[in-house]
């Protein structure tokens, strides 16, 4: 029997966005843009916060280790459902939710672009917040401990392009299938939504993001990347732009191909 996630009400939610007239007329593309916008700025604030609070001079949490890290990303994930319902805050799940039929394809360029500017603005946020320890760090802290701040990049003893972007899509395949089958059990429920996402996040990130870094999601890469590439922070060294196109880059969307097709004709999932 399939499962289907259209006899709940309709709402911002993962499962329900802009699934309908009623919706679109409720909540018009300018509301979805600024919520992709503005829950991925928040995302990045606490995903790219967290790594400056383990990596830089002068922060109170320095060297409390991926634990920590990941723990964080979860959290502000639940954080940012919590409050902005169910956005994609990730080009990756807004294709993903095109192909199963969540939102009207027209809109996956969009969001992806409010979702990339949100990732640079929120990584802007962070640096601006912890600026002060930037400044203690320059000549302190490695430049490429400083780059990994912003941007997922694997150790040199895991750099294999062609395996870096199959864990990759791996990666992101197993997340968004969890989004979707979370969504579809939690329906309305943000709460449900909001805590299941986050577990999802940890346990990703704990078993599966130790090549990679689990970006899973162009915005939370590429964003910060490209705020790297653009804030005034001394010494820098190279983006590593190869593998950051390659990998969170392009990855995520065959990822997201491979999880639509598999919740709805393997699970059995309909929206």
């Amino acid at each position: 029997n399939k499962t289907a996630a259209t006899d709940r009400p309709a709402r911002h939610t993962t499962a329900t966005i802009a699934s309908d007239e009623t919706t679109t007329e409720r909540n018009p593309m300018i509301n979805h843009l600024f919520a992709e916008f503005a829950s991925t700025a928040l995302m990045i604030v606490f995903g790219v916060g967290v790594h400056c609070d383990i990596t830089l001079k002068g922060s109170k949490y320095r060297d409390s280790g991926h634990m920590f890290a990941i723990t964080t990303w979860s959290f502000g994930i639940s954080v940012c459902l919590f409050i902005f319902g169910g956005v994609c805050m990730n080009p990756a799940m807004a294709l993903c939710q095109a192909i199963v039929g969540l939102i009207p394809w027209n809109s996956v360029a969009p969001f992806a672009i409010a979702e990339m500017l949100g990732g640079v603005a929120g990584a802007c946020i962070a640096w601006l917040i912890y600026a002060d320890d930037f400044r203690a760090s320059e000549g302190e802290v490695d430049g490429v401990a400083i780059r990994n701040i912003f941007s997922t990049n694997p150790t040199p003893e895991s750099y294999n392009l062609v395996r870096n972007f199959c864990i990759e899509a791996f990666d992101t395949f197993v997340f968004l299938t969890g989004i979707l089958a979370i969504a579809a059990q939690a329906g309305d429920n943000h709460l449900a939504l909001g805590i299941g996402v986050g577990l999802l996040v940890w346990a990703v990130g704990m078993g599966l993001g130790g090549v990679t870094g689990f970006a899973m999601n162009q915005a939370r890469d590429l964003g910060p990347r490209i705020a790297y590439q653009l804030l005034p922070i001394r010494n820098k060294v190279d983006n590593n732009w190869l593998y950051g196109l390659v990998v969170p880059g392009i990855a995520p969307f065959v990822g997201a191909v491979a999880a639509a097709l598999f919740t709805t004709s393997v699970l059995g999932i309909v929206f």
